[in-house]
């Protein structure tokens, strides 16, 4: 953890000050620390878990030979802002990292449900099968299910793409667009997705599963989605500046659409979600503006 107060509050009272306040941690197995160099000196498995903007300065402290020999999942859903990268590339070629130790963790799920113990699956991509089998196991229990797949570049980036979408559902529901008109756009969506990793990570897949098209729905539909969330913000006529500040936590997608609609530059792929998103949040164009043109746009 980042501060202190919050490390001594937890060891205190057993919960967290900040996030997911309700749930209650057993200390036997929860050990809060401030030092990131003696916790990942500790540990064969490092989870990263910070907003993907924030990575670089929450690892500042390492050394680039901090990760060796141990296996590093992420868990965010976004990439190296300006840098346009994936996690694992940035961890890959920052801390000289193997291909074959890398993993990400996709949904679909909230950590809000975890919490609750709701039952919940994850799907661990990797190079390595192995090894996400092996991390797999450690995941599983009474409520949670995590199966591996060999998809680790298609997954991370439909998981930043999932979060774009999450907010042009949200600036839809914003507009008073209601669920008729999200249907298409959740369908267009995947077929926006697909056109995008076709062309920057050609292999087949079969986007209809659960860490793809899965991940995709609880991001646009749930009311845990951040992303959503902020989106509805922007959509009722709130600054990105004035809804950040309200919301008090990072939505991914804002700063995931900026990445892939450089990406995209190269790329010349038809994404008329992704173009609308970043025209509304980047270029301050209005929503209905934008929208009334993306709607023309979908079949």
């Amino acid at each position: 953890m980042r501060n202190e107060n919050d490390v001594q509050h937890l060891i205190k009272f057993k919960h967290n000050p900040r996030y997911l306040s309700q749930v209650s941690f057993d200390l036997t197995y929860v050990k809060p620390s401030t030092d990131i160099q003696a916790v990942v000196a500790s540990a064969d498995w490092v989870i990263l878990a910070v907003p993907a903007a924030f990575v670089q300065l929450a690892l500042a402290d390492l050394q680039e030979d901090a990760f060796t020999s141990k296996v590093i999942i992420s868990a965010i859903k976004g990439m190296i802002p300006k840098d346009n990268v994936l996690i694992t590339d940035y961890v890959k070629h920052a801390y000289h990292v193997p291909g074959e130790n890398l993993l990400v963790i996709a949904g679909p799920c909230h950590a809000e449900e975890v919490a609750l113990e709701k039952q919940s699956y994850l799907t661990i991509g990797s190079h390595n099968l192995a090894t996400a089998e092996h991390f797999c196991e450690l995941l599983r229990n009474r409520y949670v299910k995590a199966n591996p797949l060999d998809d680790l570049d298609g997954i991370e980036y439909c998981a930043v793409m999932k979060n774009i979408i999450a907010l042009a559902c949200g600036i839809a529901r914003g507009q008073n667009f209601g669920d008729n008109f999200q249907a298409v756009l959740v369908s267009n969506a995947m077929f926006e997705i697909e056109r995008f990793l076709d062309a920057i990570m050609p292999i087949h897949r079969a986007l209809s599963g659960s860490a793809y098209l899965g991940d995709l729905l609880v991001t646009a539909y749930s009311q845990f989605s951040r992303n959503r969330t902020f989106g509805n913000m922007i959509g009722r006529g709130y600054t990105v500046k004035s809804a950040q500040i309200e919301m008090n936590m990072v939505a991914e997608g804002y700063y995931a659409v900026q990445s892939i609609y450089e990406l995209n530059k190269k790329l010349k792929v038809s994404m008329p979600i992704t173009t609308a998103v970043y025209h509304i949040l980047y270029e301050r164009i209005s929503p209905a503006v934008e929208f009334e043109i993306l709607k023309e746009k979908l079949k």
